[in-house]
């Protein structure tokens, strides 16, 4: 008897309106006296009840005095709420996108290093279409069989790799100053966009693995630039790889001048500054 009263609850009736529906079935046509007996309520709460279910269309009154009730069959309640609830489900599905468009997607900080590799394979996990990622050689291998599942089923897997990454599948990047990017970082990044909806930046620290941390996302905006960071690093790369003396001589060694031209001589943001 719970277990249907818990069930006809969850339909939208309340305690009383499914203990009179039940009695009701138990025993019909049937005066308020009589119901009230049967699911052990005070009158007053029963035909307060038999008002509510009358007007939900679920019982029928008869005109005779005293009154009788009725209800309807079970096959025509779950009926009348199974039409309900697709009604009701189809009204959300149209209407609450019109809300989301108000709504900023959070950006989420995801902390330790256990619960980042599992954000990370989540993210991969995700992906349809593709994958840009930047990456050092040494937390490759925590990611590989997943992207691996992911280039299987045909997703297209763009990877700037530091500190002399390899793998068999995906376009890959060397990035040339990984050392020194470590360094002056004094950790590594973790750069992931996923499909353009989904995002993961952070930096996993040489010294401090407590402090590791990174930041996760399917902010659109968020998500743009992060993927743009990644694109544009690939642009640079492959501009770099096929026209290398040519930047040597316009830029000088390390690309020096250009690192002045943008950041200053004595700008102190070491990133940039390469001594290859």
């Amino acid at each position: 008897m719970e277990k249907l009263i818990d069930n006809l609850k969850e339909l939208g009736l309340n305690t009383y309106e499914s203990k009179v529906y039940i009695a009701l079935l138990k025993k019909h046509p049937a005066t308020g006296y009589e119901i009230s007996k049967i699911a052990n309520m005070p009158q007053s709460r029963t035909y307060d009840t038999l008002k509510s279910l009358e007007q939900k269309k679920i019982i029928i009154t008869t005109n005779t005095k005293p009154a009788e009730y009725a209800p309807i069959k079970p096959k025509e309640l779950t009926k009348l709420y199974r039409r309900k609830m697709q009604s009701t489900i189809e009204y959300l599905e149209n209407h609450l996108p019109d809300i989301k468009e108000n709504y900023t997607e959070p950006v989420l900080t995801v902390s330790g290093t256990q619960n980042i590799k599992q954000k990370v394979l989540e993210v991969i996990r995700s992906a349809k279409q593709e994958i840009y990622l930047e990456i050092w050689s040494k937390d490759f291998p925590q990611i590989e069989e997943e992207l691996l599942k992911a280039y299987d089923r045909n997703v297209e897997i763009r990877i700037v790799g530091y500190d002399n990454l390899k793998t068999n599948f995906g376009l890959v990047y060397e990035h040339p100053f990984s050392k020194n990017i470590e360094n002056s970082l004094d950790g590594r990044m973790i750069i992931l966009c996923v499909d353009s909806q989904e995002a993961v930046i952070g930096k996993f620290y040489s010294q401090k693995a407590d402090s590791t941390n990174i930041l996760w996302t399917q902010n659109a905006d968020v998500v743009f630039l992060v993927k743009e960071l990644i694109v544009h690093d690939m642009y640079l790369l492959d501009i770099q790889e096929n026209l290398l003396d040519e930047m040597k001589y316009t830029y000088g060694k390390g690309f020096k001048r250009l690192h002045d031209k943008i950041l200053g001589a004595n700008n102190l943001y070491s990133i940039h500054s390469f001594t290859k």
